[in-house]
């Protein structure tokens, strides 16, 4: 088991690597073009088998970590949903697999927020923090859901919002696994940083409405 875990490690911090490098090429390029579409792609499959390797790491014996689960789990709910936003400028888009992965973020982030309090009686400020985010996300998601002409028009929004998610997560990991900022500064500087490009790119786009295609 532990030969195994080993090999699993190096495997997720490979993925981890293509994914940090990967990303990056995604978001200085333009977006829509070629080199963004090809490295986008490979960050989103290297971010998806990096963040499924996180949780098997995360659960396997010696190696159990909260808060690498957590980690594999934003990662993979930020980057599907954000890979499966493409598909909401098209029509009628079929919703029910987004509707179970937003329905499973909202479950996980409230249990996030429960299960420290009820099995140790105190609060865990990151899990309550990661676990609000993605309590926040989820139920933001399941009410556009509701409203697809209005689903249409967010696309964008919630491609690029999600894939930097996605990225923000892998840069977190890649900080707090290195340990070069220390303690609870480690797992918030990244959201703080990419939050702020994340705003940068809404107001970006809010000057330049998208056209729906039809």
């Amino acid at each position: 088991m532990e030969i195994f875990a080993t090999y699993l490690i190096y495997i997720h911090a490979t993925l981890g690597s293509i994914a940090f490098i990967a990303g990056f090429i995604a978001i200085i390029t333009k977006k829509g073009d070629n080199y963004h579409k090809k490295s986008g792609i490979v960050f989103y499959y290297a971010m998806l088998l990096a963040a499924i390797s996180a949780l098997i790491i995360a659960v396997l014996p010696k190696h159990e970590n909260p808060f690498l689960f957590t980690i594999g789990l934003f990662s993979a709910y930020f980057i599907i949903t954000g890979y499966r936003a493409l598909r909401f400028k098209k029509p009628n888009p079929l919703l029910i697999f987004d509707k179970v992965i937003s329905g499973c973020m909202l479950l996980t982030g409230i249990i996030m927020i429960a299960y420290p309090i009820i099995f140790t009686g105190k609060i865990n400020i990151l899990l309550t923090i990661f676990g609000s985010v993605g309590i926040i996300f989820s139920i933001r998601d399941l009410l556009l859901f509701k409203n697809i002409k209005k689903l249409r028009k967010s696309w964008l929004k919630l491609h690029i919002g999600k894939m930097l998610g996605g990225y923000i997560a892998a840069v977190t990991a890649f900080i707090v696994v290195n340990q070069f900022i220390p303690g609870i500064a480690g797992w918030l500087t990244p959201s703080i940083f990419g939050a702020a490009y994340i705003t940068y790119w809404f107001k970006k786009l809010k000057k330049k409405p998208l056209k729906i295609p039809r």
